[in-house]
């Protein structure tokens, strides 16, 4: 065989433009240090083993994992078994038939474990387990962002001179793609005890990083927003087809006898049936973003989540909006918010979320299925402007996925300078007519 070799400078280079495109992706410009780190502590010796807990800790701002959960996996790199588990299980047993008397929990080379669900007998339990995998993000609660359990390993060897780490790590979540590490030796963890007088540590640690990838997550967008202002009757829609193409047995008709048997119904039950909403968008989320009111030193926006997806609700959502004037927000009303203060310049992107037991779900499609929100933010008189759309998002992303944008061109305009005042004037007036409404 022949090699060119004048190719082989062109072949490099698009290696490394995959590499590189590869790890764009799954960087994140608003949260460059967010990832789920999975702490592996050996705790005790046992006669053929160890004794370990298992750390999952998500550190990403705004991505969390929502219901059903996680589920994690792991290659042996010997014959190990999992003698038992505390606050999680396997999914599968394999094949035990050498082991007679006491049968190991799972014999798998490679395992998949989840967590247990709320309720299970206190003697399952240990601290930060048994929320059916569900695990909030740091940014919205950083005491709910830890899931644990208790393995008991086997045929592993009992020092560590003998024990091998496991390999080949995987993380999968509703929706959300993982790319995870090589478990790396750390120095042992120190625990100190409640009252603080004593320090004890782990046998061995090691750790591995997972970190996000839009990639792995889904080939299309999960969510698209549309537009709409006071000054301007148009309302801009989702983009066509932002989620995906109407076909045949693709999405549910509003008003069809099919959303009955679709409601309530089991996902594991559905075969594949359709859950979406027929919608031109096609999109299982829909956030809308009207620009309400214009004040003399304020102005006020709405912000409406809807959901088209009648098999899904939506735990400790998440809504992060890039947009210049979040500097300089006043007021948020029913959500909570928290400013993202990136690697950059300006502090131009911010994340809401659900108060708790208020609107912390938003319900499957129908009447429920929405969320709403007002903000007032205070006008830079430097940058402030309704004209060229300046008035709407840059981005919006919801439970960290980005959602499609209209083209800048299909915005809501302003009109000429003739018609201004003339807004200024009926805007006045609704204000005041809302006023007197609202103190009869």
């Amino acid at each position: 065989m022949v090699f060119n070799t004048y190719a082989y400078p062109f072949l490099s280079a698009i290696a490394i433009v995959m590499i590189f495109s590869h790890a764009a992706l799954a960087f994140d410009i608003l949260d460059p240090t967010g990832n789920i780190t999975i702490k592996w502590d050996v705790m005790s010796w046992t006669p053929d083993g160890y004794v370990a807990v298992v750390t999952m800790t998500n550190f990403q701002m705004y991505r969390h994992i929502m219901s059903p959960g996680w589920t994690l996996g792991w290659t042996w790199s010997k014959k190990e078994v999992i003698w038992g588990m505390v606050g999680a299980q396997a999914t599968e047993q394999g094949d035990c038939s050498k082991f007679k008397g006491n049968i190991p929990h799972c014999c798998k080379r490679n395992p998949t474990v989840v967590d247990l669900l709320p309720g299970v007998p206190f003697n399952q339990q240990i601290a930060n387990c048994c929320k059916g995998g569900v695990v909030a993000s740091w940014g919205q609660d950083p005491s709910a962002a830890v899931s644990s359990f208790q393995v008991s390993v086997g045929l592993s060897g009992s020092s560590n001179r003998t024990v091998r780490l496991p390999k080949n790590f995987t993380l999968l979540a509703p929706g959300k793609g993982y790319t995870c590490s090589q478990a790396k030796p750390v120095p042992p963890t120190v625990f100190v005890s409640p009252d603080g007088r004593r320090r004890t540590q782990a046998m061995m640690t090691w750790n591995v990083t997972c970190t996000y990838s839009q990639i792995l997550a889904s080939q299309h967008p999960t969510c698209c927003v549309s537009l709409s202002s006071f000054y301007n009757s148009v309302i801009t829609p989702c983009p066509a087809c932002s989620c995906g193409c109407q076909n045949n047995n693709s999405c549910v008709a509003s008003g069809s006898e099919t959303i009955r048997s679709v409601v309530g119904t089991n996902r594991s039950t559905l075969n594949n049936a359709p859950s979406i909403q027929c919608t031109e968008h096609m999109c299982p989320i829909r956030v809308h973003w009207h620009v309400k009111l214009n004040y003399k030193e304020y102005w006020r926006v709405k912000i409406s989540v809807i959901n088209f997806n009648y098999q899904v609700n939506y735990t400790q959502w998440t809504l992060v909006v890039q947009h210049p004037n979040l500097n300089n927000v006043t007021q948020v009303f029913s959500f909570a918010y928290k400013p993202l203060v990136p690697y950059r310049s300006t502090n131009d992107s911010g994340m809401f979320y659900g108060l708790k037991f208020f609107n912390d779900v938003l319900m499957e499609a129908g009447p429920s299925g929405n969320i709403q929100s007002e903000l007032i933010l205070e006008k830079d008189i430097d940058t402030f402007t309704f004209k060229e759309g300046w008035a709407f998002p840059r981005n919006i992303y919801f439970n960290g996925d980005e959602c499609k944008m209209p083209l800048p061109e299909d915005y809501p305009f302003l009109p000429n300078s003739a018609h201004l005042n003339q807004i200024a004037s009926l805007t006045l007036a609704a204000f005041l007519l809302l006023t007197l409404l609202a103190s009869w």
